[in-house]
């Protein structure tokens, strides 16, 4: 059983919650707080050289009187908690190379340790991280040598299971889910280059060998030979008193077409329940019908029960790229407030059927508006009216428009909404809080016989092939030639919604955005990456902006308490702990090529002065 003073999953618990019971630093005191240490990793690169820029989003975990943290050069560092000083580090060798994404990548790794661990034994306790060429390597915990009696020698090639349209390795950014005896693991893939890609696939493996307990496959056989992915990507949730796994499936490939994908593929774009032992569907719920925006559910479902009509009931809170916040009956599914299907627009591409109608959540309000904000009139001035002219040349008809040969308003797009840390909760108060963005992009299909293969530009903009599709894809962030967005702020927000009444009780800008050196209004946001904790105590802990800081923020009115600057934006959960009787805050400070490219190996811990 977990510690209440530990953090030792990714999302701090089983349930996704991200909220920590220590409560020595308040509202009150916390503006005292201090930088009691910093570590750094040596592991970071800003892509000038032979080696990819570094992506470090690795969520810290305290447990085993240990901080434990992964690196983008998939190194597995232990350090001690309260002075950062390094107790070991293990070293896969792993390449080196972005061979399934823009840059390197690491969210960090997950820790097992047996029920009852026998002094003297190794491998009683457990550390793993995965690699981009699909390699799954398991540690001791204590010394950080590998286990000989997992997979081979400490290493479990996950590419074994790659047998379906295998063009890239299943990538191991994301750390798997430990469970009892069982880790379930998903994997990242290569966007938007193929058609008939691998098809999702969720992996429950014996923790102490690697050995293969059953395998869950999102798409039907008999579609996978014109599609692929549905994969999972981000983290997933435990229901320990029920025993049920929660999955967010991404959305199917090509992502942007569907002409061949007609069928219906009821797993696709969803949050679905798995029984934890034999991988089962329990429950299903499909988020997006016919995805043809890659509106991947991108973050693990937040668990917790809620009060509502007098009733104490077993909820999920799924946020969404949408801007939906989905709020189930965890047992079966079914919606806690109401979901409706909307009509919404068709398609003008020969090939293509949109879906007709679209679900659509009014309760509680979701995280962004219904339409895009319309032109900035300072960015329309720089560009001497080109960003409304370029506006006006643009298909829009709301959300859910689809992609088109002319360029289509993508509001939200596949920078959501809410990103890949999802939202954290109070499962005391049932205040649930979650950051997001106001993005848009436009997407535009483009003919098979116009298509001309670019350089991608990176992970958010460029021409990309979809294999085999009729059209491939342009994909771009709708800013004027100086770099700034065509649309008006705010850019992100950070919101508190009552669970229990579905009510929003506030909603603010959230972060600073960085350009060229100069900080933008607060009232304008920042773009965000990462997510929020919760503490006991009414505080939220988070870095996530554009603008290099972490702060402490009031749960209860939004207001910000406490920043500090860091390296570079720390992009990162942190991790909130107690160790020898001191509450301690811990950020893996290591930027995003999506936000600045700014990066950075800083590891970085704060405490309230001892005296």
């Amino acid at each position: 059983m977990q510690s209440p003073e530990s953090w030792a999953t990714f999302n701090g618990d089983l349930m996704a919650q991200k909220y920590a019971a220590a409560d020595e630093i308040t509202p009150r005191n916390v503006g005292q707080l201090e930088k009691v240490w910093e570590y750094h990793t040596g592991d970071v690169s800003d892509g000038s050289g032979d080696v990819p820029m570094t992506v470090w989003s690795a969520t810290p975990l305290f447990v085993n009187d240990t901080l434990y943290l992964g690196t983008p050069f998939y190194r597995i560092v232990a350090l001690e908690p309260d002075t950062g000083r390094e107790k070991w580090t293990f070293d896969p060798e792993a390449e080196r190379k972005a061979l399934t994404q823009p840059d390197l990548k690491n969210r960090g790794v997950a820790y097992w340790q047996a029920a009852n661990p026998q002094p003297g034994e190794a491998c009683q306790k457990m550390v793993y991280i995965g690699t981009m060429d699909a390699k799954l390597w398991g540690v001791d915990a204590d010394t950080g040598k590998p286990c000989a009696g997992f997979g081979e020698n400490g290493m479990l090639d996950v590419n074994q299971w790659n047998t379906v349209n295998e063009k890239w390795p299943l990538s191991l950014l994301q750390p798997p889910t430990v469970y009892h005896d069982t880790l379930y693991l998903g994997w990242a893939g290569k966007d938007w280059t193929d058609a008939a890609a691998p098809p999702g696939t969720v992996f429950a493996l014996d923790a102490r060998t690697g050995r293969l307990k059953w395998m869950f496959h999102a798409l039907p056989k008999e579609a996978v030979s014109q599609t692929g992915t549905a994969n999972v990507w981000a983290s997933m949730s435990i229901d320990p008193e029920r025993g049920l796994l929660y999955i967010p499936v991404s959305s199917p490939s090509p992502n942007y077409y569907g002409g061949a994908r007609k069928e219906k593929l009821p797993l696709a774009t969803s949050v679905t329940a798995l029984d934890a032992d034999t991988g089962k569907v329990v429950w299903s719920r499909q988020l997006v019908h016919h995805d043809i925006w890659d509106l991947d559910t991108d973050a693990p479902p937040t668990l917790v029960d809620i009060r509502k009509d007098g009733r104490t009931i077993p909820a999920l809170v799924q946020s969404s790229k949408q801007g939906f916040l989905y709020v189930l009956n965890r047992e079966t599914g079914e919606p806690i407030y109401p979901i409706e299907e909307r009509p919404v627009p068709a398609s003008d591409v020969p090939g293509e059927a949109a879906a007709p109608t679209q679900p659509y959540v009014a309760t509680p309000a979701p995280v962004i508006p219904d339409t895009w904000p319309g032109v900035s009139s300072i960015a329309n001035m720089v560009s001497l009216g080109g960003c409304e002219r370029r506006a006006e040349s643009y298909r829009y008809d709301g959300r859910f428009t689809p992609p088109s040969f002319q360029g289509t308003i993508a509001y939200p797009p596949t920078t959501g909404g809410t990103e890949w840390g999802g939202g954290a909760v109070d499962p005391t108060r049932g205040i649930y809080v979650v950051n997001s963005n106001s993005v848009v992009q436009i997407y535009q299909l483009v003919p098979r016989d116009e298509y001309e293969e670019k350089e991608q530009e990176g992970e958010t903009g460029g021409y990309y092939a979809q294999g085999d599709a009729p059209y491939a894809f342009h994909l771009e962030t709708f800013l004027n030639w100086a770099g700034m967005p065509c649309w008006k702020p705010p850019y992100g927000m950070l919101a508190a919604y009552d669970l229990n009444t579905g009510k929003r009780l506030w909603n603010e800008p959230f972060g600073q955005v960085q350009k060229y050196g100069f900080y933008m209004p607060e009232s304008w946001g920042s773009v965000t990456i990462g997510a929020p904790v919760v503490t006991k105590s009414g505080l939220i802990f988070i870095g996530a902006s554009m603008d290099s800081r972490v702060r402490a923020i009031d749960l209860r009115t939004g207001a910000v308490l406490w920043k500090s600057l860091v390296d570079a934006p720390a992009v990162s959960m942190p991790a909130v702990y107690t160790y020898k009787g001191r509450q301690y805050v811990t950020f893996a400070v290591g930027g995003n090529s999506i936000l600045l490219p700014k990066v950075s190996d800083q590891v970085v811990t704060y405490a309230l002065p001892e005296d």
